[in-house]
């Protein structure tokens, strides 16, 4: 096992140790990470923490690591694997307070370090909260415990001052070929790490996807102000609907030339500004096969609805399609009986770290490379699409049966998303959050309401 060793001071740098007979570079200790898909909500991986062995969501839209304290008595964190103090003896409290507020939900508790294993690496004294009070979050629904968050350290609410985030830490010890870690989100609901399809490796790619760097599409992480990143961000040039181009409402994010999108492992769907979002189920509810739920204020669509629906990301000039999955924009999850499924891509106009947040029912349908800065490059994302439409459609109409409804309408040239959204009587400009407890009873946690960044926008 590879152990780095973070001392308490936060200036002070990082001291390697190896256990005997690993190799003595760092950079060639590659991870691969447990990671289990809950019911397609929230995807897990298996962190030790003190000696203690805690699933806890794996989340490129945040930066902190925590975990539910057995101090907490909340409902909430109630039927969870929680962390014991007094079980540990390489705990460290300290008097900074950690408060976390979500759109839903909120977290509070105190920061402290920590030994923390994750895959064959070993950090000592890594900076962590222990929650005390969870609120609103669904714990238990998907067996989480905690958060890790894999997100730039400008995105931190624990304070810099206190330690720095585990990716950081990690990254410090990797040369310039493996500052890297890879996921592909899996479509297996099972539990069982044996039989999950679910990939994440640390400074290597997974053989069972490929081996080769040059089949991904890099693009530059995009910051508002150069050099300074918070979150993994990448301009989305346009999405299509059956090779129709929605037209999308220009970005609210300082200087950017098209709208921004964040990667977020955290998030379930996919979460958008609600003018564009309106006008995009507008345009495939011909026959009657979209519906907005005013109660739970989300979009719901036949869940035999099949379109081929494009999401085109990356700059201007290097731009990539990349197709869903049609059961990604028809979600089995939480469907009624009359044959209603949620929609994959719903409102919300509180996003304030992009104007779109791509939540897993985009990322399944890719493998995924984010690469930290190098010598020669600033921080990367790399796609690798792994979904063929035509497979997928077959797929989808298998399961779900033939679509009886006309193609999709077409998009009059040079509409703008706010005039079709306009003709849609009701729609309103709403949040996803409301049918996460009222229509599934899951609760996806993400979506923070987090400062806004200086140069940004609030949506």
């Amino acid at each position: 096992m590879n152990r780095l060793d973070y001392r308490s001071d936060p200036s002070q740098r990082m001291q390697l140790r190896l256990q005997r007979g690993l190799h003595k570079d760092a950079s060639v200790l590659l991870s691969d990470v447990s990671v289990a898909s809950s019911q397609e909500y929230a995807y897990l991986i298996r962190t030790d923490i003190g000696g203690q062995e805690f699933w806890i969501t794996f989340d490129t839209g945040s930066s902190d690591l925590w975990v539910v304290s057995s101090d907490c008595t909340s409902p909430d964190c109630q039927g969870i694997t929680r962390y014991s103090s007094s079980s540990s003896s390489t705990l460290t409290l300290s008097d900074q307070p950690f408060k976390l507020i979500y759109l839903m939900g909120s977290v509070l508790g105190t920061v402290g370090t920590e030994t923390v294993t994750l895959g064959p690496y070993e950090i000592s004294s890594q900076t962590f909260a222990l929650a005390n009070q969870t609120s609103g979050l669904g714990l238990s629904v998907t067996g989480n415990s905690g958060i890790l968050g894999l997100s730039f350290p400008l995105a931190a609410s624990i304070p810099l001052t206190s330690g720095r985030p585990i990716l950081d830490n990690l990254f410090t010890h990797f040369d310039d070929q493996h500052r890297f870690f890879a996921f592909k989100l899996g479509r297996n609901e099972s539990q069982d790490i044996s039989h999950s399809d679910s990939s994440l490796t640390i400074g290597e790619l997974d053989s069972s996807l490929t081996n080769d760097m040059s089949q991904f599409v890099f693009t530059p992480v995009f910051a508002s102000t150069p050099g300074e990143y918070d979150f993994w961000k990448l301009p989305m040039q346009q999405i299509t609907i059956d090779a129709q181009v929605l037209p999308l409402t220009r970005s609210l994010v300082h200087g950017a030339p098209s709208p921004i999108a964040v990667l977020d492992t955290g998030t379930t769907l996919i979460l958008g500004p609600a003018g564009d979002v309106n006008a995009f189920w507008y345009a495939i509810g011909t026959g009657g096969s979209t519906k907005y739920n005013q109660q739970t204020q989300t979009w719901q669509v036949r869940c035999d609805r099949a379109v081929d629906v494009r999401i085109k990301l990356g700059n201007s000039d290097t731009a990539k399609e990349y197709p869903l999955h049609p059961a990604d924009v028809s979600w089995g999850e939480g469907k009624t009986q009359d044959g209603w499924c949620t929609g994959g891509i719903q409102a919300n106009n509180g996003v304030d770290s992009g104007d779109w947040l791509l939540g897993a029912v985009f990322l399944r349908n890719v493998y995924a490379i984010h690469q930290g800065t190098t010598r020669s490059n600033p921080p990367m994302i790399g796609l690798l699409n792994m979904t063929d439409p035509s497979t997928a459609l077959a797929e989808f109409t298998s399961s779900r049966g033939k679509d009886p409804a006309p193609p999709p309408s077409t998009l009059r040239a040079g509409s703008s998303a706010t005039e079709v959204r306009d003709t849609v009587a009701t729609c309103v400009a709403c949040g996803v959050c409301g049918f996460l407890i009222g229509a599934i009873g899951i609760v996806i946690y993400r979506l923070r309401q987090r400062r806004r960044s200086q140069g940004q926008v609030h949506i």
